[in-house]
């Protein structure tokens, strides 16, 4: 049994389509572009305002300042110690008792002054015994002589033999080298009692009396010594330059013949390198294990500060001036084993430049290679910018740069120099 087919449905031609439903499609058309023609603009407004309130490409500050280029004089650093120029251990020179110590401890003394006294009556008795010894010697000598003379006389005349005469000769002789030994003998029995006047050999500064009165001192190098004496006007510091030091500095005023070599002290509670010296010897070899020569500078003490064994530190450089450019320290950036700088181009962009460094100089730094005066680098910001980075610069000026360094007397910028 079949079913009955529906119909299908005829589709009108649009002129034959009633006009409500003309109507009715038009307006479905027209409400569709309006909605996509809002929906495309309300998405170009959105863009257009995101990218209206994205905040722009901020460049970052950072702190530049231009490299500077002064007139230095190269320092070398080095650490020593005071040495007194002369120094004396007092010792007895004769045996006896101590009877007085004519010095308080620490104190200043002249040359001449006396220190020590031990009891001189034993000294006084053998000078005067010597002194009778001689006495006696010249009575000798002159009985002697006169019978000599008498026997010259009786051998002119054949009156007595060649064997008296020769042994009153020698008798003679004898005689006068008795009176020799006899005057020696006082000689060294005056020295002796001087001895017992111990004196300051040179002047200085004393230690404490080591041995204190009523004790029985004996002579000799090895006895202990009475104290010590130390001069103080001027003082020694030994210290050791190395091999290029030596070489570029010291050997050069010592070929110069007369070119003075500066070199400057300070002691560990000072600041910088007040005191200045001049080299006073070199040593005659240099030492192969540690590659340093021993050299000994020698200082004024007028203030008496300097005392032998204190540390000092001491620096000595050239005499000749040479143009150098330096740098902050804090501008210095470390990229594996190499140096580097920021430097800010004329458009305030950063440029990476490798630099080869020298020695410090009171906070800056030497730039052997890699920079020319006048260019900006950055000194503070490193960290917060890279090559390439657009900066906001704010110039400062360089550490260092606010104060004139202090100069010598004959114009030279001291400055302060560490081996590297």
């Amino acid at each position: 049994m079949s079913l009955p087919q529906q119909a299908p449905q005829e589709t009108l031609p649009e002129a034959t389509r009633p006009p409500l439903l003309k109507t009715r499609l038009g307006l479905a058309a027209t409400i569709a572009g309006v909605v996509a023609l809002a929906v495309a603009g309300g998405l170009f407004d959105v863009h257009e305002a995101e990218a209206q309130t994205a905040p722009a490409a901020q460049a970052t500050p950072v702190e530049v300042a231009a490299v500077l280029n002064r007139q230095i004089t190269d320092w070398q650093s080095y650490s020593g110690r005071v040495e007194a120029v002369d120094r004396v251990e007092i010792r007895p020179l004769v045996s006896g008792t101590l009877t007085a110590v004519h010095f308080r401890d620490g104190s200043l003394v002249r040359k001449g002054d006396v220190l020590f006294t031990i009891d001189p009556r034993p000294f006084e008795a053998e000078l005067d015994r010597a002194q009778a010894n001689v006495a006696a010697a010249e009575a000798r000598v002159a009985y002697t002589a006169s019978d000599l003379a008498r026997s010259q006389r009786l051998l002119a005349d054949n009156a007595i033999a060649r064997r008296d005469h020769d042994s009153k000769d020698n008798a003679a002789r004898e005689a006068q080298a008795n009176l020799q030994a006899a005057r020696a003998a006082v000689e060294s029995a005056r020295l002796n009692l001087a001895y017992t006047r111990i004196t300051a050999p040179v002047a200085g500064q004393v230690s404490r009396a080591e041995v204190t009165v009523g004790n029985v001192v004996a002579a000799g190098a090895q006895s202990q010594p009475l104290t010590t004496l130390v001069s103080v006007s001027k003082m020694y510091a030994s210290f050791d330059v190395d091999e290029q030091s030596f070489l570029k500095h010291i050997n050069a005023a010592r070929a110069g013949k007369g070119t003075p070599v500066p070199v400057f002290m300070g002691l560990a509670n000072e600041d910088g390198f007040p005191r200045e010296g001049r080299v006073s010897s070199v040593d005659n070899r240099l030492d192969v294990s540690s590659g340093t020569i021993r050299v000994r500078a020698e200082f004024a003490n007028p203030d008496g500060l300097l005392l032998p064994g204190l540390y000092a530190r001491v620096r000595i450089g050239g005499s000749a001036q040479r143009d150098a450019v330096l740098i902050d320290e804090k501008a210095v950036g470390t990229d594996q084993d190499k140096r580097f700088v920021l430097v800010v181009e004329p458009d305030n962009r950063t440029a990476y430049r490798e630099v080869k460094l020298g020695a410090a100089q009171d906070g800056l730094r030497i730039v052997d290679s890699g920079l020319k005066p006048g260019e900006r680098i950055v000194v503070n910001g490193l960290q917060r910018t890279r090559p390439g980075d657009v900066v906001a610069p704010q110039v400062v000026p360089m550490a260092g740069n606010a104060a004139p360094p202090p100069a010598t007397k004959s114009g030279a910028v001291k400055r302060d120099t560490t081996k590297t």
